[in-house]
């Protein structure tokens, strides 16, 4: 069987519905965790039995050199103005994880996402940095689908 590498995690991109934004610096995909639910009926061994309670998906964060795009921005500017989490808000993004040659080979799929939280870039007329834009998603799941 011929060896297999294992992916960096340099080469990435990334799809989100309608939103053309053409690069991330950084994407921090959150983890999925099953709360165990502990029970015992009184004439059991004295162990619990564990069963798997609620799944919680964490936040997923982008960050990106600011730009002239405002189309993050602007996704988040609707919730911040009221607009109700419906379905034109949330969104579907892929996280393509890419190998040598760039060619797209695992993937994770994160589900009803809408953005929670924009931090834009701190800003010091001494520095030499590149300001990076931060936006967090909330989520209702997380999926590796290749």
């Amino acid at each position: 069987m011929a060896r297999q590498d294992p992916y960096r995690k340099f080469r990435y991109r990334l799809e989100i519905d309608g939103i053309e934004q053409a690069a991330f610096s950084e994407v921090a995909i959150g983890d999925a965790a099953s709360d165990p639910i502990e029970y015992r009926e009184g004439d059991e061994a004295p162990t619990a039995r564990k069963l798997s309670g609620l799944t919680k998906f964490a936040n997923v964060t982008l960050k990106w050199g600011m730009t002239d795009s405002m189309e993050l921005t602007d996704w988040h500017r609707l919730i911040v103005d009221g607009a109700t989490l419906q379905e034109e808000i949330r969104k579907t993004v892929v996280i393509r994880i890419q190998n040598e040659a760039g060619e797209d080979k695992a993937a994770f799929e994160v589900t009803r996402a809408w953005p929670t939280k924009y931090d834009p870039s701190d800003l010091n007329g001494t520095g030499n940095e590149v300001a990076i834009d931060s936006l967090e998603l909330a989520n209702e799941g997380i999926r590796r689908i290749q």
